[in-house]
């Protein structure tokens, strides 16, 4: 019998095997198409499903939000065919008959497998944050996934921040996304001067004395750590897990962000607040779909 991970990101479709620990293993990707997504995903599946050793019993997805675990929808930004809600678990149940799919959020997955595997390995309480081309995050306490009401608890991303002023793609006004993702640092950078066009090379310019690019990485870094000891007081974790592509930024990032948390986070139970990098990298969220998928006693 095989169990079998998904992992529908920001750019690209991934899947792999689910080993016995709930690892994943022999995983595959393919980019996130422009139309016929559902047709590039059943095939990615069926593709890593052939490796797997007997039929399908289970699959583990995670995805880019918003989800609705209830109706097992997801309607994620980046994927504007699926955008109004696509029926995924029902799709891919028709794909694997019999099987048992679970839906969970890309942000709590990442986090689960943090909490089991990664930088929260001690502790059975944690917030994840992932910083790419959005701001998505979970929460885990008492070792398991808390989803909320429709599966999107620890969304972090939509918190609004002190130097939001702009509209958001999901409509509001003001997210920590629209400062302190990978796009909107680099826009806002753009539109004070800076030549560059993406995370990285803010990254590399601020570290080669680019006042500007300096700047927007400090501006992003300090609306997180307000965010982040926020919502560190709201969940009474001290572990925050920071992870994504944009989260590479480097020092220029990450003092700001430090600094602002241990700032705003006074409270005596938020005090020890230790806010730290991810340790599993782009494999992240595939390895929480894989832990979910394994049936690992993952959600409360």
């Amino acid at each position: 019998m095989t169990a079998l991970a998904l992992d529908v990101g920001g750019t690209k479709l991934a899947a792999a095997v689910v080993a016995d620990d709930g690892t994943p293993v022999e995983a595959r990707s393919v980019p996130i198409p422009s139309r016929e997504a559902w047709g590039a995903c059943a095939g990615l599946l069926r593709q890593v499903a052939e490796i797997g050793a007997g039929p399908v019993t289970a699959v583990g997805i995670a995805s880019a939000g918003p989800v609705d675990t209830v109706a097992g929808t997801i309607c994620p930004i980046n994927i504007p065919e699926w955008s109004a809600g696509f029926p995924l678990v029902e799709a891919v149940h028709s794909l694997f008959p019999g099987s048992r799919v679970d839906l969970v959020l890309d942000g709590a997955a990442a986090a689960l497998a943090e909490q089991r595997v990664g930088a929260g390995r001690d502790v059975a309480d944690l917030l994840g944050v992932v910083l790419g081309t959005g701001i998505g995050g979970g929460l885990v306490l008492g070792g398991r996934i808390v989803s909320g009401r429709t599966g999107n608890a620890g969304h972090i991303g939509h918190i609004v921040s002190p130097y939001g002023t702009t509209v958001c793609a999901c409509g509001g006004v003001g997210c920590v996304e629209t400062v302190a993702s990978g796009p909107s640092a680099v826009r806002w950078a753009r539109a004070h001067g800076w030549q560059g066009h993406d995370g990285a090379a803010l990254g590399a310019d601020a570290e080669a004395g680019v006042g500007v690019a300096a700047a927007a990485l400090e501006r992003a870094g300090t609306a997180l750590g307000q965010v982040i000891a926020s919502a560190a007081a709201l969940t009474d974790v001290t572990r925050v897990v920071v992870g994504g592509g944009f989260a590479q930024s480097g020092a220029h990032l990450w003092r700001p962000m430090l600094a602002a948390a241990a700032r705003h986070a006074r409270l005596r139970f938020v005090r020890d607040l230790r806010i730290v990098p991810a340790e599993l990298g782009a494999l992240g969220t595939l390895t929480g779909a894989s832990i979910v998928a394994a049936g690992h006693d993952w959600i409360n």
